[in-house]
């Protein structure tokens, strides 16, 4: 049960875009834009990230939806994004990316546990200063949306169609609707 008067039928941030539409705002934007701006890494590789660092945080509404629109958006769909979020080291993505995501779960602990070492073994793998930067305000990003959907006890279906549904929306529209 949400801990404020929150619209039953909007699962998880969506509810909360609704409950408090001016900050909706700057956050559509800010996931328009570390999610769907310019950049390397694919939307895939990117919605990995969330869909990584929200499953670490156990957030099942935002694991569910950006795992679901990594799954639409990445080579190999739920297969890729269901073995990340199970281990890293075999998932069928390239080395890059495992650095990348190995960094963004660091994050996730603390910005600290982020060591030259690992940043060292992403770029050993070819990842830029922007691919650094994006995956670490990623994983950032994603634990405060996750507190927020968490914090305020929204709604997160069990029903994994309903992720399908956002993930097909996400994955055609971004976040800037």
């Amino acid at each position: 049960m949400p801990h404020i008067p929150l619209d039953p039928q909007l699962p998880g941030i969506r509810s909360l875009f609704a409950f408090r539409p001016e900050t909706a705002v700057p956050l559509n934007d800010l996931a328009q834009t570390l999610l769907r701006g310019p950049g390397s890494l694919t939307v895939g590789e990117r919605e990995l990230i969330a869909a990584v660092v929200s499953n670490g945080n156990e957030c099942r509404f935002c694991h569910g939806s950006h795992a679901a629109v990594a799954a639409e958006t990445l080579d190999g769909g739920r297969a890729v994004v269901d073995a990340a979020c199970t281990g890293i080291d075999d998932a069928p993505v390239g080395e890059k990316l495992k650095a990348l995501l190995r960094i963004a779960l660091a994050t996730r602990e603390t910005g600290r546990a982020v060591t030259p070492e690992l940043i060292e073994a992403a770029r050993a793998e070819g990842a830029t200063d922007v691919e650094l930067h994006d995956t670490v305000l990623i994983a950032a990003a994603f634990c405060m949306f996750n507190r927020y959907v968490d914090g305020l006890a929204t709604v997160a279906p069990d029903d994994p169609a309903v992720y399908d549904r956002i993930g097909k929306v996400l994955a055609a529209e971004g976040y800037g609707r």
